[in-house]
């Protein structure tokens, strides 16, 4: 994956859960859910350079320090602790969906449930306009599919069932992610 690279990154502008900046306007907001991973990260610093107002959900913002501009915000939440969620949707107009529990060693694909659900139920309850999820590569009821690759598929079908609006798009579609021009068009 090749993504511009913003340059050298800042601290970043960390908020209290609920807090929102009001240099930016709330609808044009976007919310990176998943930003300390491989993807969300080169993502969060892609639509970062296209001028994007950004926010990313943590677990553990400090996982996130020094790694965003200082106008991206930050608040702390966790997908499977749905009271942490509605501060980090409110005001989004699109979140990105990057969230996964494989590395948990407990069942992961239940844990990616649950999270899916709380979030889906939480986006469509703050209005957020779409979801954008990064799906796995297989048909969905492919039963040569890894546990993994089923979990991706199942998190997608509960994503669409919380009445939310999902984008799906596969592993190679962020690939396309080169220019703020295509960030901004992800949005």
């Amino acid at each position: 994956m090749t993504l511009v690279s913003p340059g050298p990154r800042r601290g970043p502008g960390t908020f209290e859960a609920g807090a929102v900046d009001p240099r930016v306007t709330p609808a044009a907001r976007v919310l990176v859910a998943g930003a300390t991973g491989y993807v969300g990260g080169r993502l969060t610093a892609a639509l970062e350079h296209a001028g994007v107002p950004v926010r990313c959900l943590a677990r553990r913002p400090e996982a996130l320090a020094g790694r965003t501009a200082p106008t991206t915000e930050i608040v702390q939440g966790d997908c499977l602790d749905p009271a942490t969620l509605p501060a980090a949707l409110a005001g989004v107009d699109t979140a990105y969906y990057l969230v996964h529990s494989m590395g948990s060693g407990r069942d992961f694909a239940a844990l990616d449930e649950t999270a899916a659900r709380n979030f889906g139920e939480a986006a469509r309850a703050a209005g957020v306009s779409r979801i954008v999820y990064l799906g796995g590569l297989g048909a969905a009821r492919d039963d040569a599919l890894s546990e993994h690759l089923r979990s991706r598929q199942q998190t997608g079908d509960v994503l669409r069932a919380s009445g939310a609006a999902v984008v799906p798009k596969g592993p190679a579609a962020l690939s396309t992610t080169r220019t703020p021009e295509s960030a901004r068009s992800m949005v």
